[in-house]
């Protein structure tokens, strides 16, 4: 039984044209790794050097995003520095265009910041984000940003499509957030 239903699990996966697929604990050092993997993948599977770049950087800046602002977080209670920071992040491909889907735990409280700047994004064509990056990078972070802004726009740059989002609110005041990129 336990067989079955990981085969079903990986066969769906499969139907869905995911290519890699990672949930749980993440950290810089495991985004270093799984990075590394999902590097070789693509090149095994002959993706072009810029389409692989592309993938690479979203698929960074999105699990960067995890690491600084997951509300599910844990860390050592013995004065060590350690924190972890769930999430997950799934690659694929649809219709001959990659797609990069990142999830995870945020506040409520900081559901409508988010969506007004994804719903901003989302109404910007390539030309209007390249403008809006570089006057963003000249531009001081806003307060308490640990680089979200810069981050969103570095993906909506890279993204071949207006960038997909869904928010669905869960207990404890926090909600989880979906965001989804084809490159």
């Amino acid at each position: 039984m336990l067989a079955q239903r990981y085969a079903a699990f990986k066969q769906d996966l499969d139907a869905k044209g995911i290519i890699f697929s990672f949930s749980g604990y993440v950290s810089e050092g495991i985004l270093y790794s799984l990075g590394e993997a999902l590097r070789e993948k693509m090149t095994l599977e002959e993706a072009d050097g810029p389409t692989v770049r592309r993938v690479f950087s979203v698929f960074v800046e999105q699990m960067q995003n995890i690491i600084r602002y997951s509300a599910e977080k844990i860390t050592a209670g013995d004065g060590r520095s350690i924190e972890l920071s769930a999430g997950m992040v799934t690659i694929g491909m649809e219709d001959k265009t990659f797609f990069i889907v990142c999830a995870n735990t945020l506040r409520s409280d900081d559901v409508p910041v988010l969506k007004e700047r994804l719903d901003f994004l989302q109404g910007l064509d390539k030309d209007a984000i390249k403008a809006y990056y570089r006057e963003q990078l000249r531009e001081a972070p806003d307060e308490g940003s640990r680089g979200a802004t810069i981050g969103l726009i570095e993906i909506a740059r890279r993204a071949s499509a207006p960038i997909e989002y869904d928010f669905a609110p869960l207990d404890d005041g926090k909600s989880f957030f979906c965001l989804k990129v084809r490159i």
